[in-house]
């Protein structure tokens, strides 16, 4: 339930893929989950459909979507981690899984910057001071679309980035999708808050509450 201008990760989410057409959601929850409930309902306050599923343990990222197995077996979905915040539009990675009949998920890719500032330098002279540059390399976005064949896959307890995942990959079955151009935190520490709260500030002032 952390909050970032003023809303908590997940209504961050709901919010901005509801712009997408999104109006079904199956929160995975644990520690605490009745928080979760408390706040976000049925969904109804956001215009949206809200069901829950709880893990008694922790289950890893794996092991939750396969906890859930009962309730998303039935259709393609779409998982988000629960620390992101991005309104980059899935349709693509969407579209690639399902024209892909071999394919059984797909990951959405998204620029890897650098967490610091750099210095460039000539001859010992500084130049020129670049913040926190975008490097030469994608990195997982936390952004997923999945074929119910996916469960097949999925461990009981688990990371899916270390099981179904790499296993997917050997078999050249799962799909990827790399995003230019849009916004997207992972939110890990206080300074990714202060810093995720400016830039949503800015694009999205409709949805801010905080101050």
């Amino acid at each position: 339930m952390v909050e970032v201008c003023g809303r908590p990760i997940v209504e961050w989410q709901i919010e901005l893929l509801k712009r997408r057409g999104f109006r079904e959601f199956v929160i995975l929850a644990g520690y605490r989950w009745e928080r979760l409930v408390q706040h976000l309902g049925s969904g109804k306050n956001l215009g949206v459909k809200i069901s829950y599923v709880v893990e008694d343990e922790p289950l890893g990222t794996g092991g939750a979507i396969k906890n859930a197995e009962h309730v998303l077996r039935d259709d393609m979905f779409l998982v988000l981690n629960g620390d992101v915040i991005t309104d980059l539009d899935p349709t693509k990675l969407i579209e690639i899984v399902t024209e892909d009949h071999k394919s059984v998920a797909g990951i959405a890719l998204v620029p890897m910057r650098s967490p610091y500032g750099v210095v460039k330098v000539s001859n010992g002279y500084v130049e020129e001071f670049v913040e926190k540059p975008r490097l030469d390399y994608w990195i997982n976005a936390g952004v997923y679309v999945m074929k119910p064949e996916i469960f097949r896959y999925l461990p009981e307890k688990g990371d899916i980035e270390k099981t179904a995942f790499p296993m997917l990959a050997k078999e050249r079955r799962l799909r990827a999708y790399s995003y230019n151009n849009v916004f997207w935190r992972a939110i890990d520490t206080v300074k990714d808050v202060d810093e995720a709260t400016t830039e949503l500030r800015r694009l999205y002032p409709d949805i801010c509450t905080g101050e």
